[in-house]
């Protein structure tokens, strides 16, 4: 079974949503059979690299969202992060644009550390105010996976794998999408949202039971059986 999740690192749902169907996968008896991919996704691809402000002044200024509203958008945020073990802590937030930190995440993929990056890069920005566009945060989160520092300078200093995330933002586009967190099963069904553990269990096994439909075989005339009358 094919999972894509379509996410942007700085986006605070898509780290609550990552959480919730890790959780669905860790309890679906098949897990060992699904291949988990995750795709680029910027928001506001017309961001900085450096945003001068804070995440605050950022909503305002570019999204129009009044300082009350944000606090308390924050605040049911954290409520519903901490629900899945996460601390986010909006106030350290690094603002700025993310498409460095998914050249990164392209990279860690070729490595076969894909999940590990991404785990590490939100991590870094939602919990711990980390500027995840920084090249030595980067090196930082990268080598503790297990990756080459080297590689880490050369992929963040060039333009290496940019092609790769205009990719997946057309390929988004192309499905359809509007918002993130979004994940495509086999290529059949989208889910949009963070949404409950729950939804996201019930669509495996769902999946799951359409593309492995249990098979009959009708028994040979003399084969033994038994029916409501006996054997």
């Amino acid at each position: 079974m094919q999972i894509e999740i379509w996410s942007d690192v700085k986006c605070p749902w898509c780290y609550v949503g990552k959480r919730r169907f890790e959780k669905a996968l860790a309890t679906f008896p098949h897990r060992d059979s699904v291949e988990v991919t995750w795709k680029s996704y910027q928001l506001d691809p017309d961001l900085p690299d450096h945003y001068e402000g804070t995440e605050q002044q950022y909503l305002a200024e570019r999204k129009g969202i009044a300082p009350e509203q944000v606090t308390q958008m924050w605040q049911h945020l954290a409520q519903q992060a901490s629900g899945e073990g996460l601390d986010f802590d909006f106030d350290r937030i690094v603002v700025g644009n993310s498409f460095t930190a998914h050249r990164f995440l392209h990279l860690a993929k070729t490595r076969s550390r894909g999940d590990a990056a991404k785990e590490a890069v939100m991590s870094a920005h939602f919990e711990k105010g980390l500027d995840t566009s920084d090249v030595d945060v980067l090196v930082s989160l990268g080598t503790g996976i297990g990756l080459d520092e080297a590689e880490i300078r050369d992929t963040v200093a060039g333009d290496r794998f940019a092609d790769d995330v205009r990719r997946d933002i057309e390929e988004a586009r192309t499905l359809g999408v509007q918002g993130v967190p979004f994940f495509v099963v086999d290529r059949k069904y989208g889910i949009s949202g963070a949404q409950p553990t729950e939804l996201f269990r019930q669509a495996l096994d769902q999946a799951w039971q359409e593309s492995h439909p249990l098979v009959s075989l009708t028994p040979s005339a003399d084969g033994p059986a038994c029916g409501p009358d006996g054997c």
